[in-house]
């Protein structure tokens, strides 16, 4: 699973890229073509279990993210950026909102909200091409052959044309298992999940205003959108201890990490939860797909827990931290045995009972 970092030049998704996945990018060609890492999921829960077990091994969940060609006129018109987009599972547009007089913006002004929609006008102009020469294919052929199958897509296609002429993302339209089967193959952008970071200066982190301005349009079009501080999250990174990080956010009034916020809003993009597995030996961190059962839950912890799956014992991460240790959960009966149908939850710990 894969999260593109897109954005304007000289936003901060470098540095944010950087950060993230510890990656330095020192080459000026690298700027040319996608660079791929990988990230720790930043989850306050996890560190709280881990302290709480003292496990003698501790693995964080990570995300793939890939940090995208800067988008300017030359790869706009290339549409090489486009091709690479289209490779992602989700999103993360990186809008820059800091005034520096030492970096230059390109229109010579920073104002976040208009380069925000002019990226995203970008984006349904590409569906929209697409499809306007899909449509002319398709005409050309159903007037050769009457086929069912390609009078279907037409059909569909108009539909989806007559969508993004009034400016909206493909993710915004409901689409027929069938329909979805139709398009799946073409290279759509505008209907993966996307989540707006605007960057701005460490004064700013707590400006209401700024992110309201933003949620609007944002909700409209189903765009998660939050603040973050590149300057900020790179100085944390810095600090050595845990516990100068924490005097430091304490210092700016921050209760969670913006870093945090943005990894849990790619995994929300991505229709992804977490999980945990724990004991002295290992406190971990596991993915699954929203709405999984409990054993393809399993099967992402090893397979053969999948196939000889016989239960889950289930203990929630709040009442584990209210009551303070599994052996109140069980005195207080706060500990589940659940079957095979059982939903997982974000934040449920499991214990899986297999035989194979």
């Amino acid at each position: 699973m894969k999260v593109g970092i897109i954005g304007l030049p000289q936003t901060g998704k470098k540095t944010l890229f950087q950060i993230l996945t510890g990656k330095e990018i020192t080459e000026p060609g690298k700027a040319l073509k996608p660079v791929p890492g990988t990230a720790d999921i930043l989850d306050s829960r996890f560190n709280i279990l881990r302290d709480m077990y003292g496990p003698k091994k501790d693995v964080r969940a990570r995300i793939d993210l890939v940090l995208l060609p800067k988008m300017e006129a030359e790869t706009i018109a290339r549409g090489d950026i486009f091709k690479d987009i289209a490779d992602m599972d989700a999103i993360c547009h990186v809008v820059r909102a800091f005034e520096d007089d030492a970096i230059y913006h390109e229109d010579g002004s920073v104002d976040a909200l208009r380069d925000f929609q002019m990226v995203n006008s970008e984006l349904v102009m590409h569906d929209q091409i697409f499809v306007e020469k899909r449509i002319e294919r398709l005409e050309a052929m159903v007037k050769k052959i009457k086929d069912e199958d390609q009078q279907k897509e037409l059909t569909l296609m108009i539909r989806l044309k007559e969508h993004l002429e009034q400016e909206l993302p493909l993710r915004l339209l409901e689409l027929s298992e069938d329909e979805e089967r139709l398009i799946r193959s073409y290279p759509f952008i505008t209907r993966k999940k996307l989540v707006v970071a605007v960057n701005v200066s460490e004064d700013d982190l707590g400006d209401e205003a700024l992110l309201a301005g933003f949620k609007e349009s944002c909700d409209r079009l189903t765009i998660e959108v939050m603040l973050v501080s590149a300057k900020v999250e790179a100085e944390i990174a810095l600090l050595d201890s845990e516990a100068e990080k924490a005097e430091f956010l304490e210092d700016l009034g921050i209760t969670t990490t913006t870093l945090e916020t943005l990894t849990r809003l790619c995994l929300k993009s991505l229709n992804l939860i977490s999980f945990f597995t724990v004991g002295t030996d290992e406190v971990r961190q596991w993915l699954v797909r929203e709405n999984s059962k409990a054993p393809v839950a399993a099967g992402v912890i090893h397979s053969d827990l999948q196939r000889g799956f016989i239960r889950a014992e289930v203990f929630k991460y709040d009442e584990l931290i209210a009551l303070g240790s599994e052996a109140e959960l069980k005195k207080n009966g706060k500990v589940y045995v659940e079957g095979k149908e059982y939903i997982v939850k974000d934040g449920d710990i499991l214990n899986i009972r297999f035989s194979v």
